[in-house]
């Protein structure tokens, strides 16, 4: 089942307990993102209220009592647009309450699936799944129906690494 818009928000917003995202593009192409990557290559500071949405929402999941973090996968040396997610993005995510770590595969993958699929994993129960081109585009996102048991045991490599 493919996740779009509406749906999609409906999906991450309904998780109970835990939300967990495996986040391991080199590059993440997003329209709406453009400007403000173009703007920290420049040298110039973010805009006033960058990623507030997000941010309310993870006060949001926070202040309910629910759990949101992720694992950000980098190589060295770092793309520009994982520059600009650690100097511009990740330091507001993790005030607003999202625990984010950072896992350098550039001397051990750990088995983990590194290319072209990122997941979000919801009450260690259910998973989508967003799938890149090579470029950083996202193709679509879609609820897995299949065995979760491999995906519990990336994020507990990811996890402990």
């Amino acid at each position: 089942m493919l996740l779009d818009g509406d749906e999609w928000r409906r999906t991450v917003d309904a998780y109970e307990r835990d939300t967990w995202r495996f986040e391991a593009q080199p590059v993440y192409t997003m329209p709406r993102e453009a400007e403000n990557v173009a703007r920290f290559l420049r040298g110039e500071s973010k805009p006033a209220g960058h990623n507030a949405g997000w941010h309310e929402r993870v006060r949001g999941y926070v202040a309910s009592g629910r759990a949101i973090g992720r694992v950000r996968v980098v190589r060295q040396p770092l793309t520009d647009h994982q520059r600009y997610q650690f100097a511009c993005c990740i330091p507001g995510n993790i005030g607003a309450g999202e625990d984010i770590r950072v896992l350098d595969v550039s001397r051990d993958d750990y088995g983990l699936p590194l290319s072209g699929v990122d997941w979000w994993m919801f009450d260690e129960s259910r998973i989508a799944r967003l799938n890149f081109r090579a470029d950083g585009t996202q193709i679509d996102r879609e609820l897995f129906t299949g065995d979760i048991r491999p995906y519990l045991e990336w994020k507990r490599i990811a996890l402990a690494h």
